[in-house]
């Protein structure tokens, strides 16, 4: 659980809680790593929620931060911190906190699982969030939204009509693979980060394309991905994270929602 009191630093990461460094305002990128940390029950620092907490993502971006010998510059948040780890980009700190949050399969058992894990969540977000993102800025990023609403439209239609379908219907493909186990999830029979991560896609997906979603939803096509969404919804702590302050509204971030966009595909 999330908490807004700032954590020491120490040179062990044993029984350090997490220190998540982002964006206030809204649920980005750093929603995925939030959602492994609440479904867990890790104790972990949302900057996101402190008062001054801007004042950490900005001294990162100028590079004051990190200031040792061992930590590379960072590019831009998500940034983990943990002991003297300093790490940045959502699916390689999802990489470094599954195993510790035991949201993958086992690892001698399965020791290529990880590897596997890592690959659902990189094709969800390159195309459940990436692509989405571009849906809105398919230009620059450097200008806004409404310098580029003429191709914004045509992107976004192209998207809801040929891509979304695409990579929902990949991960229906997924889900009903004998390497999902046969179950709910995705991968190896049991709750992964890949879950979450997909579960998140999904969820922002609703909010910018309510249209698209709900008939790709009616039409029955992807059953699984859709039951996959409402299962993590219910999950006790997800839940109740997401019944909480703590979860941001979606606002000016990846997933926004623009009427002309709104597209049933």
């Amino acid at each position: 659980m999330a908490s807004e009191a700032p954590a020491k630093r120490q040179k062990s990461s044993k029984d350090v809680p997490y220190r998540l460094i982002y964006w206030p305002g809204l649920p980005g990128r750093g929603e995925h790593i939030r959602l492994a940390l609440e479904e867990a029950g890790a104790e972990y620092v949302d900057t996101a929620h402190l008062e001054d907490g801007i004042n950490d993502v900005l001294a990162y971006n100028s590079g004051e931060q990190p200031r040792d010998a061992v930590n590379i510059p960072l590019f831009a948040p998500p940034i983990l911190q943990h002991g003297d780890l300093v790490i940045s980009q959502t699916p390689n700190i999802l990489l470094y906190l599954g195993p510790r949050l035991g949201l993958v399969t086992d690892s001698e058992s399965d020791p290529d699982g990880l590897y596997r894990i890592n690959s659902l969540v990189l094709t969800a977000l390159d195309g459940l969030s990436n692509e989405p993102h571009d849906c809105h800025h398919p230009v620059a990023t450097g200008l806004y939204y409404e310098d580029q609403k003429e191709e914004s439209k045509r992107k976004a239609g192209d998207y809801v009509k040929n891509r979304l379908p695409k990579f929902l219907g990949y991960f229906e493909r997924v889900l009903g693979s004998k390497a999902s186990g046969d179950g709910a999830w995705l991968y190896g029979g049991k709750l992964t980060y890949a879950d979450l991560v997909l579960f998140q896609c999904l969820d922002g997906l609703k909010f910018m394309f309510p249209k698209a979603m709900a008939k790709l939803e009616r039409e029955g096509k992807h059953e699984k991905v859709f039951t996959l969404h409402k299962a993590i919804a219910e999950r006790p702590r997800i839940k109740s994270y997401l019944e909480s302050s703590r979860r941001q509204k979606y606002s000016n971030g990846i997933y926004r929602y623009y009427e002309e966009l709104d597209f049933e595909g």
